[in-house]
């Protein structure tokens, strides 16, 4: 678990973050008492939550797969990344396709100093970090441009953070602005929390009792939304288990889709 005195300064850790909350979900060790304190009140109501994490990490892996394979992407923006894990976007990627060049976004503290150690790219590809806030989207595409062309397809991952902007409007907008930005043939991949179960709303409210982001639920019907102009890519809008699976598993309350932009 993180040292307090290794951290930087702007860091504090008494304050629980979503990254740390989700890698603690996820089993890592990057996270503080305040960040388990919150996990752990969240799995006693909802012990499920643990396997929805893994399961919702799983399609992040199946469409980043299907992105470079099928799809032919080389160049990926991935917003809100969170703290790394086993089989990040850039590994995934890099893996199918040894030359992608993979753009992560955050804006923890924790998470930059662990980007910077952790996410290496293969020595044929690119992977470089942005210190961002998704609101600031024209600052996030600017660093972006460093190392992605974007006059060709980038495929734009926002994955498990778009609850965390209340106003469909603006998280429409801030999905709008980034699709606008990259040419046909690019691609939005997107999962969230849906409200479509009371123990995700329950889960939800004790998430947003103590986490210094709030977290909001959407339905599939308003996820969809940020699809508005695009190619859905089958099947849809749909369960993260349902989208592709490469072995049988339960629904959960985590919702997703990919998109092709015409």
């Amino acid at each position: 678990m993180p040292n307090d005195r290794d951290l930087p300064p702007t860091l504090d850790a008494g304050v629980p973050q979503t990254a740390r909350i989700w890698n603690f979900l996820l089993g890592g060790k990057d996270n503080f008492a305040a960040d388990r304190a919150v996990g752990e009140q969240i799995l006693a109501s909802r012990p499920e939550l643990a396997e929805s994490a893994r399961l919702s990490r799983a399609y992040l892996i199946r469409a980043v797969t299907y992105l470079a394979r099928e799809a032919g992407v080389r160049q990926f923006l991935d917003i809100g990344t969170g703290l790394p894990t086993a089989n990040n976007t850039h590994q995934v990627a890099q893996s199918v396709a040894p030359s992608s060049r993979v753009v992560y976004v955050d804006n923890d503290p924790l998470v930059l100093s662990h980007a910077r150690a952790l996410l290496a790219g293969g020595p044929e590809g690119v992977t470089d970090y942005i210190d961002a806030d998704m609101h600031d989207m024209e600052l996030v595409l600017r660093g972006a441009a460093a190392t992605l062309d974007l006059s060709r397809p980038v495929a734009v991952l926002f994955m498990g953070v778009l609850g965390h902007v209340e106003d469909d409007a603006v998280a429409q907008g801030i999905v709008r602005r980034a699709m606008e930005a990259v040419p046909s043939g690019s691609y939005l991949a997107v999962y969230d929390g849906a409200d479509v179960t009371p123990a995700n709303v329950e889960a939800a409210r004790i998430w947003n009792e103590s986490a210094a982001q709030p977290y909001h639920l959407r339905s599939p019907g308003r996820l969809a939304r940020f699809f508005d102009g695009l190619e859905l890519v089958e099947p849809g809008v749909v369960p993260v288990t349902r989208w592709r699976p490469e072995v049988d598993a339960p629904d959960i309350d985590q919702f997703c889709a990919v998109g092709r932009k015409p």
